[in-house]
């Protein structure tokens, strides 16, 4: 808690905030400094030691390509238009099946966790296959939807679901009873319980559970453009595996990790 000063005006006393000292501001800011210079600078330290333990032979270049040679390829890919192509074929699916996945979960998630009936009647499905591993599923989804554009989002959309269904049900689940008679005792109907209370209150689980979705959705998105795609990362890894171009494997693998420490920012 910090530390308050107080002043007599008109007789009352009136409290002020003192604010942190100087020394503590500097601190914290220096702090900040050096988190994202190590944030910058391990990755950089990592790619050098690469770098030269190929250099001198103390790893097979045909499977750990020096990174320079990766970053090269990837110009390459980059001034032919084909990293392009990919990168937005993979990322338009995701972009749907994210919100394909992501509404009906949130919906859903805020219906288990204010309706005990609800709860009682779904939870035991929704639990009992969240554990099938969602990539065994993509047989069946090209059974039914094709080898087309359909597919491969409704595999991003499994992935968003549940994830976002399973913590935002626990984040309503865990919103104190008091706020729900407050609202209650003002009058509020279930629609204005559910945009007021918990939702808002729930907001921690459901950000926690759309970050994990989406990094499912993208790991899912790879594993579907391997098997029926002819674009996209996932095809783009796997061709360049038929082909023995392992630059080009790592360039697909960079390429993901990117996105997927954009979508975590």
């Amino acid at each position: 808690m910090p530390p308050v000063s107080t002043s007599a005006e008109d007789g009352n006393a009136v409290a002020e905030p003192t604010p942190a000292p100087p020394a503590r501001r500097v601190r914290r800011s220096g702090s900040r400094r050096r988190d994202r210079l190590l944030a910058v600078a391990t990755p950089l330290v990592l790619l050098l030691i690469w770098e030269v333990l190929v250099r001198v032979g103390a790893v097979d270049a045909r499977f750990f390509p020096a990174p320079s040679s990766i970053f090269q390829r990837m110009i390459e890919s980059i001034s032919t238009g084909e990293l392009w192509s990919h990168t937005w074929a993979s990322l338009r699916r995701l972009f749907f099946g994210f919100w394909l996945g992501l509404v009906p979960g949130l919906l859903l998630g805020v219906v288990m966790g204010l309706s005990r009936g609800v709860r009682a009647a779904l939870s035991p499905l929704v639990s009992g296959t969240y554990p099938i591993p969602k990539s065994a599923l993509l047989p069946l989804i090209l059974l039914v939807f094709g080898l087309g554009e359909t597919s491969k989002i409704v595999m991003v959309a499994i992935g968003v679901f549940y994830p976002v269904v399973l913590n935002t049900t626990a984040g309503v689940l865990q919103i104190q009873p008091i706020y729900y008679d407050v609202a209650k005792n003002f009058g509020a109907g279930r629609l204005q319980v559910f945009r007021s209370v918990a939702v808002p209150g729930a907001m921690p689980n459901i950000m926690t559970g759309i970050e994990l979705g989406a990094g499912l959705g993208l790991i899912l998105i790879a594993i579907a453009e391997m098997v029926g795609a002819q674009s996209g990362l996932g095809f783009m890894i796997w061709n360049a595996w038929q082909l023995y171009s392992v630059e080009t494997m790592y360039v697909g693998l960079l390429v993901i990790a990117l996105i997927g420490y954009a979508m975590s920012l």
